[in-house]
């Protein structure tokens, strides 16, 4: 049995992003739809929960695999983007036009970089207002990976910025 060997890490390629202002959230179907970015959470990327294949005949670990085990690429989830953001009230009747649309969703990062998916508008959750306070509004788009014109699987567009 072959023990695993430490590696080194290397510099990471590319740059780090130093500031998150100012990251802008777009939807195809209504470019210019109410919502003023306050703070967002880019979509993430997740392989899912392991595999557990642990037997009777361990003696002293249990045994994990990620998905995907046997593929050259496995599954990956692209998870929701999040938003807090101001809004006019006429956001009511865009978000009854929008709501659940399949369409083009881009997440846009300060340094311009850009990541364009799949996806629709699943929610817009208002907070409490109060005196003196900025209302908000909780926002949620699901990235579907699916391209709803020609009904296929469709990944994700990532374009960099010079330097990255």
């Amino acid at each position: 049995m072959a023990a695993p060997v430490a590696t080194a890490r290397l510099a990471p390629g590319g740059k780090q992003l130093i500031e998150g202002y100012k990251s802008l959230v777009t939807q195809a179907n209504d470019t210019n739809i109410e919502f003023y970015e306050k703070s967002s959470t880019p979509p993430s990327l997740d392989n899912g929960d392991e595999i557990d294949f642990t037997t009777q005949h361990n003696t002293q670990f249990r045994t994990k695999a990620p998905r995907g085990y046997y593929e050259s690429t496995p599954l990956i989830d692209v998870g929701p983007v999040t938003m807090t953001a101001g809004y006019d009230p006429i956001i009511y009747d865009s978000c009854k036009t929008a709501l659940g649309k399949p369409t083009t969703i881009t997440y846009e990062w300060g340094d311009n970089s850009t990541l364009a998916f799949y996806g629709y508008l699943k929610s817009m959750e208002p907070e409490e207002t109060s005196e003196g306070e900025d209302p908000t509004a909780t926002v949620t788009y699901i990235a579907t990976c699916w391209d709803h014109v020609n009904k296929v699987e469709a990944s994700y567009v990532y374009v960099g910025v010079v330097g990255t």
